[in-house]
């Protein structure tokens, strides 16, 4: 089926889809959503309409479909299709999560298969794998952590560090006990530094306390001391930590390893449940507008029974406003309905509902009409309809439709559905009049069918004639003027041109005036066209200025695009920069951390280890490159590195100058006469604090947990003692 983009946003459809995806539970059910297009054939419709069908009757049953919700598992697939990869916990879950929730579709699908035929199909077409989960739990608890019996290894390596953690406590009291019988210790005894227990220590007394110092408070009375006893054990215990983590990382290398043979299947699971996800969206949209699924009919015949165009329903319930169905009928007695009628009647509205209908059912939807209407399926719906004027291509909207009626009539056929609003507008009417009646006779002998809309007479009197084409009107009153909303089949509408000028305040002899017009227009036509000969003559001037405009336009145009082939070429060589910069500083790190470890437990192997570790990392990431590649990549990167440093030094003269002038301006205002109570700052700070006492030209200023001696130049007054 072929369906042009203009086609799906003339009838609103993205809209529709937009809506949709609000419904899904999932990210990756929303992005199926917003690209569902009318499917290709009859049956993958007819089995996408039922799977809605069975999901919505589940809505409304006891036998409630089990909850599809999963988190996204793509990058863990990506990561299984890699070896030597090892996924992380999280995960884990996530893959265990997914295998869990399918096989309660399946479970709940196979046990109410009668109920749910095609749902059941559906979740037949994956395998079932129970290991997967159960391979995962033995390893991972629910909480996320790795279980002490993962491995034999694992369990006596934390065994030893409960008994360590135990040695450290006792150290530790026995440390606390003798130095607190000492009066060595601040009230508070203890307290905990980098995850480990230290004693609170009186400054005055910290060189009676053996122990290594761990920090000290911010008033500098207290330091926090790690007893002697506990170093040893503390050692001990961080050995067995590095241990146990190297431990876990082959434990979940191993776990990865069994999972990965299943990675086409856990991708056939994503899809399942998403497919899960759209279909249940689908039923919710639908049941929320009373959608159905109506008979599906192989004798081309179009039968809508009080059918709502969706949008306009739902917007109207929320407003708490009515919504007025419609009944149409194409079929091969029948292929073609010329709607007239006076605007804002709803014939537009008539229009877009069959074609967003169509296009809805056919993308697997439910639709909102009576349990009694019939359709068949398009291979084609052709659409021109609202404001047709193409600016990117300078057209107008005459021009931009006949370029529509030339696509009209290379793809139109007996299996097309046309739908044109105000058919042959944009041009001279009786031209455009013509026109328009030759294309829709083209369209009427190739079989096609359709609906327009028109307030051109020769189409209403060509409706009349053809036999398998008939004439409509939207009911309008006569009296009051007001539309209906109703559109009734076999006569054409007036368009109550004068009626509803007359309604709207037009004064009476201003109408009759008009209508005395309509026989005098041929007399004044030789006047108009000696008219149209001197306003030629002008347009040749216009035209040959516009030309020069022209010609400078496309040189700008050209300077201007060389200038953002510039722009672009420096961002992409800066990024290239930064993204060098950003490395290196993540190298760094790795490389200080490994230091710090060092610095820690002096191990030499496991520093050269981590060393060659990181190394090879890098190089793996590298490309081999030719010693000229180096060269010309080293100049670019120095050519790169010295511009950025240009730029930068630029700006840092500007806020050099700028930070000269703000202090000029406080050099030259009046300094206050600070007291006791005063609410001040330091220029250069943003916290605030208040004065407790001033001596010579140094003040004590309280910010609430401490206090500081600053010189009285360096503040400014926030707020004066009241």
């Amino acid at each position: 089926m072929e369906i042009l983009a203009k086609t799906l946003q003339d009838l609103e459809f993205p809209t529709v889809l937009q809506q949709l995806a609000s419904r899904c539970n999932t990210e990756l059910g929303k992005e199926a959503v917003l690209v569902l297009a009318p499917l290709p054939d009859r049956e993958s419709i007819q089995t996408a309409l039922g799977r809605t069908a069975e999901y919505l009757s589940s809505l409304i049953s006891e036998n409630r479909i089990p909850n599809h919700g999963f988190d996204t598992i793509d990058q863990e697939l990506q990561l299984l299709r890699i070896e030597n990869t090892t996924l992380e916990i999280p995960g884990f879950k996530r893959i265990a999560g997914l295998c869990i929730t399918v096989g309660d579709h399946k479970k709940f699908f196979k046990k109410f298969k009668e109920y749910y035929p095609l749902l059941y199909f559906a979740s037949e077409a994956v395998a079932d794998n129970i290991s997967i989960p159960g391979q995962i739990d033995g390893v991972i608890d629910r909480f996320g952590e790795v279980r002490d019996k993962a491995s034999d290894e694992l369990f006596r390596i934390r065994r030893q560090m409960n008994h360590v953690r135990g040695k450290i406590g006792q150290s530790f009291a026995a440390a606390l006990n003798l130095y607190h019988g000492s009066d060595y210790l601040d009230e508070i005894r203890e307290s905990v530094v980098d995850n480990k227990r230290v004693l609170a220590v009186k400054a005055m007394y910290r060189k009676k306390v053996k122990g290594t110092v761990m920090g000290a408070s911010k008033t500098g009375s207290i330091v926090y001391v790690e007893p002697e006893a506990t170093l040893k054990y503390s050692r001990e215990l961080n050995n067995l930590e590095y241990d146990e983590q190297e431990e876990i990382q082959r434990i979940l290398n191993v776990l990865t390893n069994l999972i990965r043979p299943h990675a086409t299947l856990l991708s056939d699971y994503q899809k399942f449940l998403t497919l899960m996800d759209v279909t249940a969206a689908k039923a919710k949209y639908a049941h929320e507008m009373n959608a159905i699924m109506p008979e599906i009919n192989a004798a081309h015949r179009l039968f809508l029974r009080d059918a709502f165009h969706p949008l306009l329903f739902l917007g109207n319930r929320l407003r708490n406003e009515n919504t007025y169905p419609q009944t149409i009928e194409l079929h091969p007695e029948n292929r073609i309905i010329v709607i007239s009628g006076p605007n804002a009647g709803g014939k537009s509205i008539t229009l877009k509902t069959i074609g967003l209908l169509q296009l809805m059912l056919q993308s697997g939807m439910l639709i909102p009409v009576h349990e009694r209407s019939s359709v068949c399926l398009f291979d084609q719906i052709l659409t021109d309809i609202g404001d047709n004027q193409s600016i990117e291509n300078h057209l107008s909207t005459y021009s931009y439709r006949l370029k529509n009626m030339n696509h009209f009539l290379k793809k139109c056929d007996n299996n097309t559905l046309f739908l044109i609003d105000e058919f042959g507008t944009g041009s001279d009417p009786e031209l455009g009049g013509a026109l328009a009646e030759a294309f829709l006779e083209v369209f009427y002998d190739r079989g096609a069918y359709g609906v327009i809309t028109t307030h051109y007479a020769n189409l209403k009197a060509l409706a009349d004639e053809l036999p398998h084409a008939t004439n409509a009107n939207m009911l309008f009153d006569g009296k009051s003027l007001e539309p209906t909303f109703q559109l009734v089949l076999g006569e054409a509408g007036s368009s109550f041109t004068f009626e509803v000028a007359q309604k709207n305040g037009i004064p009476y002899n201003l109408i009759n005036k008009a209508k005395k017009k309509i026989a005098r227009g041929k007399v004044r036509f030789d006047a108009t066209i000696a008219k149209l000969q001197k306003e030629r003559s002008k347009m040749a001037k216009t035209g040959s200025r516009l030309h020069e405009e022209e010609l400078k336009a496309r040189e700008e145009a050209a300077r201007l695009e060389k200038l953002n082939a510039k722009i672009k070429t420096k961002l992409e060589n800066y990024q290239e920069l930064y993204d060098h910069d950003q490395r290196m500083i993540q190298l760094g790190n790795k490389v200080n951390t490994v230091a710090d470890k060092y610095f820690r437990d002096k191990k030499k192997r496991i520093l050269v280890s981590e060393l060659l570790r990181i190394v090879e990392t890098e190089n793996s990431k590298r490309k081999k490159k030719t010693a000229q590649e180096y060269k010309i990549e080293n100049v670019k990167k120095a050519q790169v590195t010295q511009e950025v440093q240009q730029e930068v030094n630029v700006i840092r003269q500007k806020k050099k100058i700028a930070s000269k002038k703000e202090e000029a301006k406080v050099k030259n205002k009046p300094r206050p006469i600070f007291k006791p109570g005063d609410r001040v700052r330091l220029f250069d700070g943003k916290a605030v604090g208040s004065i407790d006492k001033l001596e010579k030209n140094k003040a004590v200023v309280n910010y609430g947990i401490f206090t500081t001696n600053v010189s009285v130049d360096q503040l400014e007054l926030v707020e004066a003692k009241k």
